[in-house]
């Protein structure tokens, strides 16, 4: 940390603070969970109380066409439930920029922008906050119109702090203002590089558990927690894809190509074979989308052969948490890094519970969760324990679950671009006033 800029270093003194953060969690004009809204607001509002006026902008969904490229301007994506939740919970008038046009080139297509930025300033509203990022031509453009955005993003602030860890992807927001404004890392940006450092210098045994949906975007962070981890458990789509790369059986909707990258896996693994833990018990089910008495069952894997053809194998079963091997390992790890939903939730969630519920059982052990659906399900099932779990100061909840395995792929937080601009701010900014090379 002690390389990377952080707020606690700048004069906010009636500064405009353009933030980014992470409240990526509006779905179908609605807030999914509030975590990453509540988790910011410690940054919010340790600005507001050094006497900066914040303006906020973040992400919502992905309003882009990847075919077309075509941007969807709508209530689905927009950050209107976000404004009302933090005049609700929050008590702060955050203002958003009106605009008619169906299509954001820049901020010059938002209508009274320098009418917000003026009562800012003199106290009439508490905050702006911009429309979604992802609404504007420039955020996910790669030259040109990009570096206009990022220019016209810095005209409209003293200060850019990135609060924003879970959005790790070097778009304009997260990126280009580190190069026109003094920068720093917020409160959050800082608490989730401190403990993913617990992740990168653990207390061991190290137990990782990871689950997804597609080999190929796990691999690379599955190949490196086979270095880093004691034990590594994976559940999902991509156990699936294990189990048939490993023992060449067939399970209904596992892809050639999800296969092919998992075959890869399994022979890099083969050094590390101690230490993949296979989760003995799966559910078969003849329904996907629906969960019918009498048409899922339990399989041992440990009796399946060779070309055997399975169906629908959606979730890991709770019979494989109660193996004495398995049980030893959650018993007596000592750090516990969980990205994971075993199964296909919400009608197969037995497995989910159950990895959730022996991972509770450990009390000593540092129980670090990743963000999104991992958090989600644990709160949905398992609201007791979760509630317990915020105030417990063994758990550590992450904002973002990708950005995790991505810096654990990567080798460092340091090494996501987000963090690197910040970093190299803080040089140019040290070379720019002292005259000289750091």
């Amino acid at each position: 940390m002690m390389y990377i800029p952080k707020i606690q270093d700048a004069d906010l003194k009636r500064k405009i603070v353009l933030i980014r953060v992470d409240h990526n969690v509006v779905k179908k004009g609605k807030i999914k969970d509030t975590y990453r809204i509540d988790a910011s607001f410690p940054t919010i509002d340790y600005i507001i109380s050094k006497g900066g006026k914040p303006i906020l902008m973040s992400h919502i969904g992905s309003p882009r066409n990847k075919e077309t490229g075509i941007i969807y301007i709508s209530e689905e994506t927009s950050v209107t439930p976000i404004v009302k939740y933090i005049k609700d919970k929050f008590k702060l008038e955050f203002k958003i920029p009106e605009f008619k046009e169906q299509k954001l080139e820049s901020l010059k297509n938002l209508k009274n922008l320098e009418l917000l930025l003026s009562d800012l300033k003199s106290g009439k509203i508490d905050g702006i906050y911009l429309p979604n990022t992802r609404w504007f031509e420039g955020e996910e453009a790669e030259i040109g119109i990009r570096e206009i955005f990022g220019e016209e993003l810095s005209s409209i602030a003293d200060i850019y702090v990135n609060d924003a860890f879970g959005s790790w992807q070097p778009h304009v927001s997260t990126i280009e203002p580190t190069k026109h404004l003094p920068s720093y890392a917020g409160l959050l940006m800082q608490k989730e590089i401190e403990n993913l450092s617990r992740i990168f210098h653990p207390e061991r045994p190290l137990l990782a558990v990871v689950a997804g949906s597609k080999f190929d975007t796990k691999i690379g962070p599955l190949t490196a927690l086979l270095e880093m981890a004691d034990h590594l458990i994976i559940g999902g789509v991509i156990y699936n894809a294990y189990l048939c790369a490993k023992y060449g059986i067939k399970i209904k909707g596992i892809t050639n190509e999800d296969i092919n990258s998992a075959l890869k896996f399994v022979n890099l693994a083969k050094k590390y074979s101690s230490k993949i833990v296979e989760l003995p018990y799966i559910i078969e089910s003849d329904f996907l989308n629906e969960k019918k008495n009498g048409n899922y069952r339990t399989i041992n894997i440990n009796e399946i052969k060779p070309d055997l053809s399975l169906n629908y194998v959606l979730d890991v079963a709770p019979e494989s948490f109660i193996e004495k091997e398995v049980k030893n390992i959650f018993r007596n790890t000592k750090t516990i890094f969980v990205n994971a939903v075993m199964g296909y939730t919400p009608n197969f969630a037995e497995g989910t519970i159950a990895l959730n519920a022996i991972i509770d059982e450990n009390k000593e052990a540092v129980k670090l969760f990743g963000g999104g659906d991992t958090l989600q399900d644990f709160k949905t099932f398992l609201p007791d324990i979760y509630t317990n779990a915020l105030k417990d100061e063994k758990y550590y909840f992450f904002t973002g679950g990708g950005t995790i395995l991505k810096a654990i792929q990567k080798g460092s937080a340091t090494d996501l671009e987000p963090i690197k601009a910040l970093i190299e701010n803080k040089r140019k900014f040290v070379k720019n006033n002292l005259g000289s090379s750091v």
